[in-house]
C-alpha cells in the first residue's frame, strides 16, 4: 500500500501544511510519495526528500504547473494513480487549504471516488474523523472507496521534521496541460508578521475594534509578542482589515500555541476556527460572550484600556 501526498509550495519552499498532511499519511500507513509539480521547483524537491517519513519524490516540472492550476494539476494526480493499476496508490492526499480544496474534488471525479474532506483523526486505513456542524460534532466516516481521496486539516496533526529523510527523486515526464484556463494574476498581502497559519502567537480582533485603524493596538501588541493578526469575519465585513486576515469557518483554520482575542463575541462560525488553540486568551466587556466558554483565560473589560495596558506591561 503506498500513498500520494500532493505537495503544496511557491516553487521556491515547501508549505508547512505539507509537513501536517505528511503525517497524517504516517498514521495511515504505508509508502508515502510527495508529489511536487511546479516550475523551476528543484528546490522543492531536494527540501521534499529530507522530510521525515517519505519514501520518494515525484518531481513534474514544467510551465502547466506552474501555478498549480487545478485542472492542469487533477489529471496529472489521476493519471498517477491510474498508472498504478490498482496496485499502488490507496490513498491521495493535499492539505485542506485553498489549493487542496481545489484540487481533490477533481481528483476524485477523475478517479469516480468520494472524496472525505478535512479529516483529523486516523483511526484506520479506511476510517476517519472530520469535524461537521462548524465543529460542534464530530463524524466517524469509513470509506469503501479503493482509492480514498483525503484532505488533511493541519491542526489536527503535528508537523512531521523536516529532516532526517532520505527520498529518492523521480522525474515524471508526462505533461498534463488541459489548456482550459490560464493564470492572470495574484496580489499578495505582504507583511513582516508571521503568516496566520504557521504562527505560534496569534493576536486577532473582532468588532469590538470599532473600525480599522483601531487594529493598531493589536499590531503594536503582536509586533511584541512576535505574533501575526488575524481578525473575525465581523471585522472582516464592516471593512477594518482585508480578508486575507478572517480566521473562522470561512477563513483560517489556526492552532497556535496562543490565541489572543480581542473583541470578539464568539460566533460559533469563529470558534470553529481557532478552538484548537493551545491557550486561548479572551478580552470582552460583555461577560456573557460566548468566547468566554472556550477561553482559557478571560478578561472582562474594555479592550481600549485593557489592550495598552496589556502593551505596557510587555514593554516592561
Amino acid at each position: 500500500m503506498a500513498i500520494l501526498v500532493i505537495a503544496e509550495h511557491n516553487n521556491s519552499a515547501l508549505a508547512a501544511a505539507t509537513l501536517n498532511t505528511v503525517a497524517a499519511a504516517q498514521q495511515i500507513g504505508g509508502d508515502i510519495h510527495l508529489l511536487v509539480a511546479g516550475s523551476g521547483c528543484s528546490a522543492v524537491a531536494e527540501a521534499a526528500a529530507q522530510v521525515a517519513g517519505v519514501g520518494k519524490v515525484l518531481v513534474a516540472d514544467h510551465a502547466a504547473y506552474a501555478h498549480q492550476l487545478p485542472e492542469n494539476l487533477a489529471p496529472q494526480v489521476a493519471q498517477l494513480v491510474q498508472e498504478q493499476d490498482g496496485k499502488g496508490y490507496s490513498h491521495v492526499l493535499a492539505a485542506a487549504t485553498t489549493t487542496g480544496k481545489n484540487v481533490l474534488p477533481r481528483v476524485a471525479a477523475l478517479l469516480d471516488v468520494d472524496q472525505i474532506s478535512e479529516i483529523i483523526k486516523v483511526i484506520s486505513a479506511d476510517t476517519f474523523q472530520r469535524p461537521i456542524y462548524a465543529g460542534n460534532a464530530i463524524a466517524t466516516v469509513q470509506s469503501s472507496a479503493a482509492i480514498k481521496v483525503i484532505s488533511v486539516r493541519g491542526t489536527g496533526f503535528d508537523a512531521v521534521a523536516t529532516e532526517g529523510g532520505s527520498a529518492s527523486i523521480e522525474t515524471i515526464t508526462s505533461v498534463c496541460d488541459a489548456g482550459i484556463s490560464r493564470f492572470v494574476g495574484e496580489e499578495i498581502a505582504k507583511s513582516e508578521r508571521p503568516e496566520l497559519t504557521a504562527a505560534k502567537i496569534i493576536v486577532s480582533g473582532g468588532r469590538g475594534m470599532q473600525n480599522g485603524d483601531n487594529f493598531q493596538l493589536l499590531y503594536s501588541m503582536a509586533d511584541k509578542l512576535g505574533a501575526a493578526v488575524g481578525a473575525s469575519r465581523a471585522a472582516v465585513d464592516a471593512g477594518f482589515v482585508p480578508n486575507d486576515m478572517q480566521v473562522g469557518q470561512t477563513g483560517k483554520i489556526v492552532a497556535p500555541q496562543l490565541y489572543i482575542a480581542v473583541g470578539i463575541s464568539g460566533a460559533i462560525q469563529h470558534l470553529a476556527g481557532m478552538k484548537d488553540s493551545k491557550v486561548i486568551v479572551a478580552i470582552n466587556k460583555d461577560e456573557e460572550a460566548p468566547i468566554f466558554q472556550v477561553a482559557d483565560y478571560g478578561l472582562v473589560a474594555d479592550l481600549f484600556e485593557a489592550v495598552p495596558a496589556l502593551g505596557e506591561s510587555l514593554r516592561a
